[in-house]
C-alpha cells in the first residue's frame, strides 16, 4: 500500500479568475472576479508573513489557486513571485505551487517561475477526450495538456493534473480513460473533483433545461474508488477528491456531484472491496483497520457494516496500530 506521506499546509492566495482567456461550462469564477478584488503584492506579503508565523519552517508551500495565475498580466504575475519568494528563499515556506491552464505553459513562463522558487504546477487538465473538452467550451486540446505536462516535467517541477469527473458530455468509460492517459503522463499529484453545477454557467443552463443530466453520487463514487485505486497503484498521490466545503455553497449549486465527505465514501467503498476479498460466508467477523480509518472502514453511516449485515455476515471495526493506509485483517469469531 506505501508508506503515509507527511502532512503539510498550504497558505492559499486566491487570484480571481481575471488571465483565463475562456468561460468554462461549468466555472462561475467570472462571477466570483466582480465582487472579489485581486490581491497587490503588498496584500499577499502581509498574508504570508502572518501565516507563517503560524506554521512551522519549512512544512508549507504557497499556493497561487483560483484562476489561471501564469494567463494574468506579466508584471503583475511577476510583482506577486517577487513578494512571495522571500519566504522560500528564507527557508519559511518549502515551495510556491501554482495552478494554471495547459494552453497558458510556454518556456519563457516557466524561466519565470522557476526563478522565482516555484516547485510545483497543477494543470486544469479536466478531461482528456477533446469531444468533451470542446462541448464544455475549455479552449484547449488533450495535446496541449501532454505537451505542458511534458515541458513541466523537463523543467523539474512537481506535476500536478486535475480531471473532472461526469461533465457534460462524459460517460463514466470516457472519464476512466482520461484517468488512465493522465496517469500516463505521470505526474506527482492528481485532484479528483466530481462536477458540481453552479448558478451563472453554461452547465447550469443545461442542467435547467433537462439537456446535461449528471451521475447519481453512487456511480459517481464507485467510478472514483475505481480511478483512486489506479492512481495509487501508479505512484500517484491523490491530494483532493470532491470539493473541500468552503470552494462551494449551497447558495451558489443547482446540483450535481457535491457531498461533504465525498473522500470517506469512496475510500469506505475501498474499504468494503477488501472486506468482501476475505468475508465470504455468514457469521461474525472482527475487521481490524488502521486506528486512523475506522470510520472510514465502517462506512458512511455505518453503511459497510449494513451492507454485509444483509448478506448473514455481521462485523465489528476495531483499530490496530499496525496497519496503515487501508490495510485490514479479518478474523471470523
Amino acid at each position: 500500500m506505501g508508506t503515509a506521506k507527511k502532512r503539510h499546509s498550504n497558505i492559499a492566495i486566491f487570484i480571481p479568475h481575471m488571465g483565463c482567456p475562456n468561460a468554462c461550462s461549468f466555472c462561475n469564477q467570472r462571477v466570483i472576479s466582480s465582487t472579489v478584488s485581486a490581491p497587490s503584492a503588498e496584500e499577499v506579503g502581509r498574508t504570508l508573513e502572518t501565516a507563517c508565523e503560524k506554521l512551522p519552517d519549512g512544512d508549507s508551500e504557497i499556493a497561487f489557486f483560483g484562476g489561471s495565475f501564469t494567463a494574468v498580466d506579466r508584471d503583475y504575475m511577476i510583482s506577486l513571485l517577487e513578494a512571495a519568494y522571500p519566504f522560500v528563499r528564507s527557508g519559511k515556506v518549502r515551495g510556491i505551487r501554482c495552478s494554471t491552464r495547459p494552453d497558458c505553459i510556454n518556456t519563457e513562463i516557466l524561466e519565470i517561475l522557476k526563478s522565482y522558487g516555484t516547485t510545483a504546477i497543477e494543470l486544469g487538465a479536466q478531461s482528456m477526450d477533446d469531444g468533451v473538452l470542446s462541448a464544455n467550451r475549455r479552449g484547449h486540446t488533450a495535446a496541449q495538456v501532454e505537451e505542458a505536462s511534458s515541458i513541466i516535467k523537463k523543467y523539474g517541477f512537481e506535476l500536478g493534473l486535475q480531471m473532472m469527473i461526469g461533465l457534460y458530455c462524459s460517460t463514466p468509460e470516457k472519464d476512466m480513460e482520461t484517468a488512465r492517459r493522465i496517469i500516463a503522463l505521470a505526474p506527482q499529484t492528481a485532484r479528483l473533483y466530481p462536477t458540481v453545477i453552479l448558478k451563472n454557467t453554461r452547465l447550469g443552463e443545461l442542467f435547467q433545461s433537462g439537456e446535461y443530466v449528471p451521475y447519481e453520487l453512487d456511480t459517481a463514487a464507485e467510478l472514483c474508488a475505481d480511478m483512486l485505486e489506479m492512481f495509487e497503484a501508479a505512484g500517484v498521490r491523490v491530494i483532493k477528491l470532491g470539493l473541500h466545503a468552503s470552494e462551494t455553497t449551497e447558495a451558489d449549486m443547482l446540483g450535481g456531484l457535491y457531498h461533504p465527505a465525498f473522500r470517506e465514501i469512496v475510500e469506505g467503498i475501498l474499504f468494503r472491496r477488501e472486506m468482501e476479498k476475505q468475508i465470504e460466508a455468514k457469521g461474525n467477523y472482527t475487521v481490524f483497520v488502521p486506528a486512523n480509518a475506522v470510520s472510514k472502514a465502517a462506512g458512511q453511516r455505518k453503511c459497510n457494516i449494513l451492507y454485509f449485515s444483509e448478506k448473514g455476515a455481521e462485523i465489528k471495526i476495531c483499530p490496530a496500530k499496525s496497519l496503515q493506509n487501508r490495510e485490514i485483517i479479518v478474523k471470523k469469531e
